[in-house]
């Protein structure tokens, strides 16, 4: 049996740190692609390079030969037009770097539920709205995407060099990571806490279908699991899938949990959408002052929260559910209680000294 040798892009955001962590812990040869390595993880050989330069992704690839490429990464833009022309670049530039060597056995690439809901501008609008649960045999919209651009890069790669593939689709991942793009996990810990410092009230700021309506995520370590369960398992290769914890909540109960958690007073919601970007705008010198006063490890709120990411999602006009009969199908197993998610992720977060 040939070592196993993964190359996690993106390894400093919640769905590449997770799946560093689950590699190393089970023996594989890591390294972490980024353009501010993650030197915090144990066991992990930092890669600086920029996907959207090719010579450094060629000088710091000339000796690695990974078997298993896992891309977790991409980067947002103003436009859905730059988007594709940016991430499905990030894509084809590594591909190709990767291809002269031919070492690579499997890619695997995290997008997510915009693949059927629509990029930012159009997300979940009258019109694009898919029939839910989500099913990984939902057609393409017919409307500009990033992700559909990243698939079609890792199908021509794969057809190219021989290698196999697989497509991961989280709903919104909860999980422990600074400075990255999509949090929401860590921005509703952070909110409670000015809430609770402040003795403010824990608004909740999305929409009434997604307060009355059910609802998953995906824990960051579920998902770790399902990368590595599906790019090592012969009947799982060349497959899309849906991947989150397995259970269904309603917001309108587990906002008022997560209150309870943090000792604070919830509100729900009250006929209209109240906007958690607009509410944190004027936070930062709030946050400054709390991390001052507890010794937090970050001052900086806006490397925390990504409000405006938690608005999108908790804002949708729709119920947002995922189904995941295709993984259980085919033997993966793993499930997660979502309010567990959310007191282990509060509890790493104290650990590490970001919340009080």
């Amino acid at each position: 049996m040939m070592n196993k040798i993964a190359l996690v892009v993106g390894a400093s955001g919640i769905a590449g740190s997770n799946l560093s962590k689950k590699l190393i812990s089970k023996g594989w040869e890591t390294y972490g692609l980024a353009r501010n390595p993650n030197n915090e993880i144990e066991g992990l050989k930092p890669v600086l390079a920029d996907l959207l330069d090719k010579n450094s992704l060629e000088q710091a690839l000339s000796e690695i030969r990974p078997t298993h490429v896992y891309i977790t990464t991409w980067m947002r833009n103003d436009t859905e037009a730059e988007n594709i022309r940016v991430n499905s670049l990030m894509v084809r530039n590594l591909l190709d770097t990767l291809s002269l060597d031919r070492s690579v056995e499997h890619v695997a690439l995290v997008t997510g539920l915009k693949h059927y809901l629509g990029p930012f501008e159009a997300y979940a609008k009258e019109g694009f709205l898919p029939e839910t649960p989500l099913r990984e045999e939902h057609p393409r919209l017919n409307i500009e995407n990033f992700y559909y651009a990243q698939e079609d890069e890792v199908y021509a790669a794969a057809k190219r060099d021989g290698f196999t593939w697989s497509i991961h689709r989280p709903h919104t991942v909860i999980g422990k990571a600074v400075g990255n793009a999509m949090n929401m996990g860590t921005t509703l810990a952070v909110y409670a806490t000015i809430c609770k410092e402040t003795n403010r009230p824990f608004v909740w700021p999305g929409s009434a279908a997604q307060w009355n309506g059910l609802s998953d995520v995906t824990d960051a370590r579920v998902l770790a699991e399902h990368l590595i369960w599906a790019s090592t398992t012969d009947i799982a290769r060349n497959q899309a899938f849906n991947v989150v914890n397995g259970d269904v909540f309603r917001w309108s109960r587990l906002w008022n949990r997560l209150a309870e958690y943090f000792g604070i007073q919830p509100v729900g919601f009250n006929g209209t959408i109240q906007p958690l970007e607009k509410e944190m705008a004027d936070y930062a010198d709030i946050w400054e002052d709390i991390a001052l006063k507890y010794t937090l490890r970050e001052k900086k709120l806006s490397r925390l929260a990504t409000a405006w990411h938690t608005d999108l999602d908790l804002g949708r006009p729709i119920e947002v559910m995922t189904d995941m009969s295709k993984s259980r199908k085919l033997g993966f197993s793993i499930f997660q209680d979502t309010e567990d998610t959310f007191y282990d992720l509060f509890e790493e977060l104290r650990a590490a000294r970001l919340i009080p």
